[in-house]
């Protein structure tokens, strides 16, 4: 088992009590939500990523994921800019509070630093309501079957993950940010850009 998955579980084991973990993507009827349904909520596309490969001491798993609003997530290639990756879902309770806050962010950084989401275990009718209830509309990945979680050794979120414009993983925040300016404190401390 890699170092980053290591410290990753051992982080997520000590919330098991705090956070929320997956409960299912099950539709509302309890069948698999069809991974073609159609989003309502005002998902921006995911960013054009540079064609490099994320490179540093740690990154993130090379997972590529779809976008509700369109574009791909390649968590394998360099953003090109700083970017906070927040892992969510509709079950977490938790990401109810911090989403919002994540919005926040994403309005404020004014094109200096990317926000990003990845709806992770997740049905689409619920992530969809969920996001469009927050007023969501930073891009967001689709990882229905956890893939990315399950790479992390994750089973709790929420998680959030800065990477800078070259894709080395700098920070990873386990559980939920209490406020706006929590967030945009950890950006100026890890990413080293002042929002």
């Amino acid at each position: 088992m890699s170092a980053r998955r290591a410290a990753a579980l051992l982080l997520g084991l000590g919330l098991l009590t705090s956070a929320c973990t997956a409960a299912g993507d099950a539709d509302a009827g309890g069948a698999p939500a069809a991974a073609t349904t159609t989003w309502s909520a005002p998902l921006q596309a995911c960013p054009e990523q540079p064609d490099e490969p994320a490179a540093g001491p740690q990154t993130l798993p090379p997972v590529a994921l779809p976008c509700p609003g369109g574009g791909e997530l390649d968590l394998g290639r360099a953003p090109g800019v700083p970017t906070v990756v927040n892992l969510w879902a509709s079950w977490c309770a938790p990401c109810r509070e911090e989403l919002p806050l994540v919005q926040d962010l994403a309005d404020a950084a004014a094109g200096r630093v990317a926000v990003v989401g990845v709806i992770s275990k997740d049905g689409v009718p619920q992530a969809d309501s969920f996001a469009t209830d927050a007023g969501v509309t930073f891009p967001s990945a689709y990882d229905r079957g956890g893939e990315l979680m399950d790479e992390l050794g994750v089973n709790v979120l929420p998680f959030t993950y800065l990477v800078d414009a070259d894709g080395a993983l700098v920070h990873t925040e386990v559980g939920p940010v209490a406020s706006v300016d929590e967030l945009r404190a950890l950006v100026a401390e890890h990413l080293g850009v002042q929002l």
